[in-house]
């Protein structure tokens, strides 16, 4: 049976623009890089980022809906935009959803997502206001 996420590996086309992104934008902790990659973390999560020659700029107009969302609390959100926001991060989603979040880009056009909120809240909206054809298990 699993028991949760173990680690999220993403291509990128530059190691050390990566890495500087997740580790000094973000925060991330970097526990070691080599020639082609980067294995930091996110509270439980063990990112790696991995050099791929292939891997090309996607433009979020030329992607599908495909993002990954990072927990965030409440008082630290609007700080940690602003820090992303004075950086230059592309912004690639207006937020229409419970809780606050913000959608952004990385060097490789990764989707990502910073959120205030977990999965009970988000129910907890959707009883509410149900999604088109929406059945609760």
């Amino acid at each position: 049976m699993l028991s949760g996420l173990n680690h999220l590996t993403l291509a990128v086309s530059d190691l050390n623009t990566s890495v500087a992104f997740y580790q000094r934008l973000l925060q991330m902790d970097l526990h070691a890089v080599w020639e082609s990659g980067a294995y930091l973390n996110c509270g439980p999560l063990w990112l790696c980022l991995s050099y791929d020659a292939m891997r090309q700029y996607v433009a979020p107009e030329s992607s599908d809906y495909t993002h990954y969302a990072f927990t965030i609390e409440q008082q630290n959100f609007a700080d940690f935009v602003m820090r992303l926001q004075q950086a230059g991060v592309t912004s690639w989603k207006e937020n229409r959803s419970e809780g606050e979040s913000f959608y952004f880009l990385d060097p490789d056009g990764h989707k990502l997502e910073v959120h205030v909120g977990d999965l009970q809240q988000r129910l907890a909206a959707c009883r509410k206001n149900p999604y088109h054809r929406m059945i609760f298990s």
